[in-house]
């Protein structure tokens, strides 16, 4: 029979790099890329591969994709990276402002009254788990960390592969960055643009051409403003964090317990 191995990774924690780095370079496994994932159940029909890695980002999305992808082969095994709760939504925010959305921090994500565009279930990691378990009930699940990844890469890839029962050749794998942040004054330039140039929380279209000529005509007229940017004077920007650091304290103060939980679960259940 055939094993398929689904990396269900979330948006910010490294997925982007593990999909072109990583995943791409791994021998003994047929590999189906990012942007295969919606034909996954098709090719993994048609392939003599006796195992199978698909990979796609999620975040709001995770249980609607899991269910779609399960009704097809419910005895996948799961990978899952997480990241440290402020860690992560600071960089989904500088993700959302880096393409044209204005909102503040707090009008993100607000752990007071759960008014922001994010809610705080979004961030419940150990509900995610949940999901995988329910979905995927007779499949393996391998939780990893985005700091593990970060201080120790080849440990990290030696872990996973093993995982997987692939393996690749250290020499193989770059630790480049393949998407790099912008800098605060950037973000703060686009902050500060996109309120007054883009429609906030956008609809696109449903039809795939249309969605992707939409969707690629923002982020370019976002480049435009971004690049430039970086030309004006520091003088001209309030020192002020884009992101205040007690907001994210108090983030990480509020999921310290679904973080210690969702680290002893994998140190207990990780094969």
């Amino acid at each position: 029979m055939q094993q398929i191995f689904f990396h269900v990774g979330l948006g910010k924690v490294a997925s982007t790099y593990l999909q072109y780095a990583f995943f791409s370079k791994l021998t003994g496994i047929q590999y189906i890329q990012r942007t295969q994932y919606k034909k996954a159940p098709q090719i993994i029909k048609k392939s003599n591969s006796s195992k199978i890695l698909v990979s796609r980002e999620f975040d709001q999305q995770l249980e609607e994709e899991c269910r779609w992808f399960s009704s097809c082969h419910p005895n996948t095994h799961i990978i899952m990276l997480l990241r440290r709760h402020d860690s992560w939504i600071a960089s989904q925010y500088r993700r959302f402002v880096k393409n044209g959305e204005s909102i503040t921090f707090l009008e993100f994500l607000n752990i007071q009254d759960d008014s922001g565009r994010w809610k705080k279930q979004d961030l419940n990691y150990f509900n995610k788990i949940q999901i995988l378990q329910k979905y995927f009930p007779f499949g393996k699940i391998f939780i990893g960390f985005y700091e593990d990844l970060k201080q120790q890469p080849f440990v990290f890839f030696r872990k996973l592969a093993d995982f997987i029962g692939a393996d690749f050749k250290n020499e193989d794998i770059s630790l480049h960055t393949i998407h790099r942040s912008y800098n605060e004054k950037q973000l703060k330039v686009m902050r500060a643009v996109g309120r007054k140039l883009f429609t906030q929380n956008p609809t696109f279209s449903k039809n795939p051409f249309w969605f992707w000529i939409q969707r690629r005509s923002r982020l370019w007229a976002c480049y435009l403003i971004l690049y430039p940017s970086l030309l004006l004077p520091n003088r001209w920007f309030s020192s002020d964090p884009l992101i205040n650091p007690e907001e994210l304290k108090a983030v990480k103060d509020y999921f310290a317990d679904d973080w210690k939980a969702v680290q002893q679960w994998a140190a207990q259940h990780n094969p």
